[in-house]
């Protein structure tokens, strides 16, 4: 089991630009790779980025696509989300979490791929 924690959320204006951090503790050479999610208000958990530990490889929703970047810190064990140009709409509570089987990029997007979540981190975006 890999246990995760995010920081780094706030309130920022419209334009501007947070860095999340997701770090892991646990059995954390078993993880494949990291992803993070988010909720918005009255909406469903849907995915933002994902990044594999190994390679780098990283699959982004196309509404983030272009403003945000996922990274990873091996020695660390912590995956980051630099967030740009922020946008109202990017609003919610941001949740990372950890995929051990490897398994294809397309099922990175899924939340159901995942074996482990953090407790989320509020992000505000205000216009």
């Amino acid at each position: 089991q890999v246990q995760l924690v995010e920081s780094g959320g706030g309130l920022v204006q419209a334009g501007g630009s947070l860095r999340l951090s997701c770090a892991a503790s646990g059995r954390t050479s078993n993880s494949h790779a990291m992803g993070w999610f988010r909720r918005a208000p009255g909406k469903e958990r849907e995915f933002v980025a994902a990044i594999t530990w190994s390679g780098g490889s990283t699959y982004y929703a196309d509404s983030v696509k272009g403003r945000f970047t996922i990274s990873r810190d091996n020695a660390k064990n912590t995956v980051y989300l630099q967030m740009n140009s922020l946008k109202p709409e990017d609003t919610a509570v941001y949740y990372c979490a950890a995929r051990y089987a490897p398994i294809t990029g397309q099922r990175l997007g899924v939340m159901s791929s995942y074996n482990d979540w953090g407790q989320g981190t509020q992000v505000t975006v205000s216009s």
